[in-house]
């Protein structure tokens, strides 16, 4: 009787098992399906995961470094300045790799490009795991710069030319809320593991995506034609290119077949508003020659000749420059304010970084239906207000000791900070020529890098000013309980508590320039784009 009734038990596990791995995959195809629904279809819901995907590793990176400070000064007898510098080396790389970088994805695969940058982000992590010094960590890091260099220029090209213009903010939103999740899960679960193992393993399970997400690219991810002939439509669960998809062959110009020019790019709202309103553009910044033959150095004076192009980058840096500081020292700051563990230090922050979700899909969204509307300059308008309105919420914020207080504040500042993004990322798509997104975006993306690269050492540095100090900070758990721990946290605190009240004046900055300069320029610059786009056979007044 007792064999019968444990046959019968096991049967029942069995059955129970198959009932829940039915359960769960009926859940996932649910999910999959809504998400579907809501981008607009499969095919675009591949495209979008994939480059989120790829922007989740960087800024998993990064954040991992902030999440595991307190173990990793201790165990390697560094502070705030040594800090900073491992995630500066890896950026100032990236940004003396971008312009190359951008010049490669304007004529080469993009996909294939950006797989290979991933398989060195991967093999990057894995030997940051084994590093046994701190200069030996320092040295990996500089490996880390490729998908930093690579990864910008070709998602703004890609996205470009797989989404119509008219959705391209509320696309990049989505995109974009790769870079937040990489964050959390490299403030969670490096956060987590630094606690329960050490901060070796934090590094070497974050390189097991990085290794997946590459065959993920090879596999799923085929190269779009340039010029917006591969856009995907809403409900299209297939990704059709052309088989000639890819840069243009060296003999051909940009032209299609037999010499003739690929059809433009499909109108956008904002290309459509600046027609109906009869805007002119700059004659003399009108495209008269063939941008994929320009060289280098032409084109990025050309870039850089464009007004709202240049307000867009540097307000896309001050952002980043903030940003840049806060992910690196926030977790420190939470755990000295508030007295928290490491790996409670690393969860509410994880909390507050959920309105950056919620922001970075509602910004673009926006923007898009302002532009809808005929309001021309939506994008640059609601990236700049975003930018006050987190400089604002954000001043009480670090002001406030009350959690129940502080906390939701946060939360509403990352909510509105996000929303910037996804309108800054659209509107420089919107002008510039289709042909030139990867030398510009390259360009954007060097002096971001910069600013990013710097950030750390200034946040660092100037924390140290105001009494900030963390060398061998509560032990390689990152406890709060070691003899002087609560006293070195609390300290650490109020220094990065005045470097981040100090350093809300960029986000200041990239709200004025972008209301009071950019929402005026943006339209010209615009028509300037449209023009260069209808410019179809360049050197014969086309």
């Amino acid at each position: 009787m007792s064999g019968v009734a444990a046959a019968r038990g096991v049967a029942a596990a069995s059955g129970a098992r198959r009932v829940g791995a039915g359960l769960g995959s009926r859940l996932a195809v649910t999910v999959g399906s809504r998400l579907a629904v809501t981008v607009g279809g499969a095919a675009r819901l591949r495209v979008i995961t994939l480059l989120a995907c790829v922007l989740a590793l960087e800024s998993a990176d990064s954040a991992t470094i902030g999440a595991i400070a307190a173990p990793l000064e201790a165990a390697l007898h560094i502070g705030n300045t040594q800090l900073g510098l491992l995630v500066t080396v890896s950026t100032a790389v990236g940004a003396l790799a971008a312009i190359p970088a951008g010049a490669l994805v304007d004529r080469v695969n993009r996909v294939r490009l950006l797989t290979v940058a991933v398989v060195l982000w991967s093999l990057a992590m894995l030997i940051s795991g084994f590093a046994s010094s701190f200069l030996m960590l320092l040295v990996t890091r500089l490996a880390l710069g490729a998908v930093i260099a690579a990864a910008g220029p070709a998602i703004a090209s890609l996205t470009g030319d797989f989404f119509p213009a008219a959705d391209r903010g509320r696309i990049f939103g989505f995109v974009l809320t790769g870079e937040l999740v990489g964050a959390g899960v490299g403030y969670l679960i490096a956060g987590s593991l630094a606690g329960l193992l050490s901060w070796r393993a934090s590094f070497l399970v974050l390189a097991i995506p990085g290794a997946l997400l590459a065959l993920s690219l090879r596999r799923l991810l085929p190269e779009p034609a340039r010029g917006g002939q591969s856009q995907i439509g809403i409900g299209d669960t297939e990704i059709l290119v052309p088989r000639s998809a890819g840069a243009p062959a060296p003999d051909q110009g940009s032209g299609g077949p037999a010499g003739h020019p690929p059809p433009p790019p499909a109108e956008g709202d904002a290309e459509r508003a600046v027609r109906r309103a009869a805007i002119l553009p700059h004659r003399d910044r009108v495209l008269d020659r063939d941008p994929v033959t320009m060289g280098l150095g032409g084109a990025i004076r050309y870039v850089l000749t464009v007004r709202t192009n240049v307000l867009l980058i540097l307000a896309s840096a001050l952002g980043y420059f903030f940003y840049a500081g806060l992910r690196i020292f926030a977790v420190e700051f939470l755990r000295g304010r508030f007295s928290l563990s490491q790996s409670t230090g690393s969860a509410l922050l994880v909390l507050i970084g959920a309105g950056s979700v919620l922001g970075v899909l509602t910004g673009g969204r926006i923007a898009d239906r302002l532009i809808a509307r005929g309001h021309i300059a939506g994008r640059p308008l609601v990236a700049g207000l975003a930018f006050l309105l987190a400089a604002g919420l954000l001043l009480p914020g670090l002001l406030i000791m009350t959690t129940l207080v502080a906390v939701p504040l946060m939360f509403c500042a990352a909510a509105a900070y996000s929303a910037t993004n996804p309108p800054l990322d659209a509107a420089r798509l919107d002008v510039m020529q289709h042909h030139l997104w990867g030398r510009a975006e390259a360009v954007r993306t060097t002096i971001r890098s910069l600013f990013v690269a710097a950030a750390p050492l200034v946040f660092g540095y100037v924390s140290t000013q105001f009494g900030g100090q963390v060398v061998g900070l509560a032990g390689s758990t990152g406890s709060t309980k070691a003899p002087g721990a609560a006293a070195i946290l609390a300290t650490n605190a109020r220094g990065l508590d005045l470097t981040f009240l100090i350093m809300l004046t960029p986000l200041v900055a990239a709200g004025a320039l972008l209301i009071v300069v950019g929402r005026r320029t943006y339209p010209r610059d615009v028509a300037t784009a449209v023009a260069s786009e209808q410019q179809r056979e360049w050197g014969r007044g086309g």
